[in-house]
């Protein structure tokens, strides 16, 4: 009997005192939304007759990645947010169908690129420094 008391005194602190280090970062504002993209480096983006669907991309809270489709390939990566709208894109992959008249490569650019960003209106900017934007999104609502 002592030695379950003794074994429970010595075992409940470490137990109790348990927690978890992992922090998730992440912003309710960009994250767990469908951002569709509006423009690209300035310019109006318009579906093409040979896309499948609209290019967008959704930021996920679990385990900060990301996902979307950029025009002819799916892409997939993770993202990670920082203190004052900071935002890095990493371990970007795509699939590899060939397709003509894409934006695609300009949109991973960006992708690759941004290190802030900016959300005003329900429109997502991918921002590099102070300059103009790369990407805008528009977040789009499902009912």
């Amino acid at each position: 009997m002592k030695t379950k008391i003794l074994f429970l005194i010595l075992i409940l602190p470490t137990i109790t005192n348990c927690k978890s280090t992992s922090v998730t970062n992440h912003d309710d504002t960009i994250t767990e939304k469908y951002w569709k993209l509006k423009t690209l480096y300035g310019n109006e983006i318009k579906m093409e007759d040979n896309q499948k669907r609209e290019i967008a991309i959704t930021l996920k809270t679990k385990d900060n990645r990301f996902s979307g489709f950029a025009g002819c390939n799916s892409i997939n990566g993770e993202y990670i947010l920082e203190k004052g709208n900071k935002i890095k894109f990493t371990k970007i992959i795509s699939t590899r169908m060939f397709c003509n008249n894409t934006d695609e490569s300009k949109l991973l650019k960006a992708i690759n690129s941004t290190d802030n960003y900016t959300i005003k209106n329900n429109r997502l900017s991918l921002n590099v420094g102070k300059r103009a934007p790369l990407a805008v999104f528009e977040a789009v609502y499902m009912n």
